[in-house]
């Protein structure tokens, strides 16, 4: 029992000893087994900072960073609206290129619910996934072009939004390739150019 209380005198002064002094007046830093956020390591804004070569603590944004909460010069390009209803057209140059980026991001982003051709059979429903909208439903033609770039954005149902991921101009660029996938699976012959429709008759 003697033995049991002079460990336990030893314990309780050795907890003291590291514990009981804090608040105490002293020039030295406590001692912490969990350290105050106020000593976390950290660089300071305008500090200079030996972690990078040039050291300097503030950093540019890194390339590709989708930037959130610059100045809307044009609230239809950023939000899809035109004051308190949804906008049609496509606010930026549609040249190939466009096309072929908004085929890109399309290709990672959404073809694994929409699939490939936008018609809803994504592999994501093969896994049980079911609600996933067919862009070639008549319901899906008529939606305007700002509501589809407001969806992709914010996201909509089980949807998960995009605007974290993809710059305004990568979804303005979805939204034209969604519209030329509605036009590639319901065109007639009447819509292609003479001299393309020739060729595809064989004359």
């Amino acid at each position: 029992m003697r033995t049991f209380l002079l460990l336990l005198a030893c314990l309780v002064f050795a907890i003291v000893s590291v514990t009981g002094f804090r608040g105490t007046m002293t020039t030295r830093n406590p001692i912490e087994i969990f350290p105050d956020m106020v000593r976390q390591a950290k660089v300071k804004e305008q500090a200079s900072s030996f972690f990078f070569p040039d050291q300097r603590a503030s950093r540019y944004p890194v390339s590709g960073t989708v930037s959130r909460g610059d100045a809307v010069d044009d609230p239809y390009r950023n939000t899809g609206m035109i004051g308190d209803h949804w906008g049609e057209g496509i606010p930026i140059a549609l040249t190939a290129e466009t096309l072929r980026s908004g085929k890109e991001r399309f290709g990672i982003f959404c073809t694994a619910c929409h699939g490939a051709t936008g018609s809803g059979n994504g592999i994501a429903t093969q896994y049980g996934l079911v609600g996933v909208p067919n862009y070639h439903a008549e319901h899906a033609r008529q939606m305007p072009d700002g509501q589809i770039f407001y969806v992709i954005t914010h996201g909509q149902g089980l949807m998960l939004g995009y605007g974290a991921n993809l710059s305004v101009e990568e979804r303005w660029a979805i939204v034209a390739y969604i519209r030329a996938l509605q036009l590639s699976q319901s065109a007639t012959l009447a819509d292609v150019p003479i001299a393309e429709r020739q060729q595809l008759e064989g004359k």
